[in-house]
């Protein structure tokens, strides 16, 4: 699972269905929900 920011809870929390995707730039993130809250979390990755 891949760790994130919930800016809702103001923590760090494994997402939960975390899928990885390729942003505009081309670059990649992991884009998931928040396991408490439900907020939509987003992680950029490295290249």
């Amino acid at each position: 699972m891949a760790e994130g920011y919930c800016v809702k809870c103001k923590a760090k929390k494994e997402m939960k269905d975390a899928k990885e995707v390729t942003m505009k730039n081309g670059r990649k993130a992991m884009k998931g929900v928040c396991p408490d809250c439900g907020t939509g979390m987003y992680r950029i990755l490295g290249k």
